[in-house]
């Protein structure tokens, strides 16, 4: 991959555009409204699994008419591959003290389920007084651990995808829009 061509665009390394950024956004309004619905008069805070939820999570707050605080958790999954590793490891714990707390739970991507299956175990021993999880994507082929999301995006097939967020080897985070990496960008 060039890092040196000012001409270089990592769109260029997608073989399709799945939702293009406009049809992302408009989904967000309706996350927002689905999300500000189940919460309403209620404080929220909200759990950022990173670093592939942060542009996620910054524009689906901005959605949110709630009073609510942010702490992020730190989670490796795929590492460097196109596969999920079988046990995430956390990295980075929260500093939110979440007890008695509604908790939104926020991750990009809802694979084998591993991630958010592990992370909300460790935030309901926490002692929050509800917990809910909330992702971008929902790839329900892959799902090796029964686990489901309660607000979704979209469900997708079995594709790798980057962009909004989702990487490859912490490369196209930075695409506003998401879609499937051609085959010959899939290694590192």
């Amino acid at each position: 991959m060039p890092t040196d061509d000012s001409t270089f665009s990592p769109i260029n390394d997608l073989e399709k555009i799945i939702f293009d950024e406009a049809t992302i956004q408009t989904r967000l309004k309706e996350l927002g409204a689905e999300i500000n619905a189940a919460y309403t008069g209620r404080e929220l805070a909200v759990i950022a699994i990173i670093n592939g939820a942060v542009i996620f999570v910054a524009d689906m707050i901005r959605e949110l008419n709630l009073a609510l605080q942010l702490d992020c958790i730190r989670v490796s999954s795929y590492r460097n591959s196109t596969a999920p590793v079988q046990e995430p490891e956390i990295i980075d714990r929260i500093r939110l003290d979440i007890e008695g707390m509604d908790v939104l739970l926020i991750d990009d991507i809802l694979d084998t389920g591993n991630t958010l299956s592990n992370v909300s175990k460790v935030l309901r021993s926490m002692k929050p007084a509800s917990l809910k999880t909330c992702v971008l994507l929902d790839k329900k082929a892959c799902r090796s651990v029964e686990f489901e999301a309660d607000f979704v995006g979209f469900e997708i097939p079995d594709e790798f995808v980057v962009g909004y967020g989702l990487d490859f080897a912490e490369r196209y985070r930075q695409l506003p829009c998401i879609g499937v990496l051609k085959a010959e960008h899939q290694s590192s």
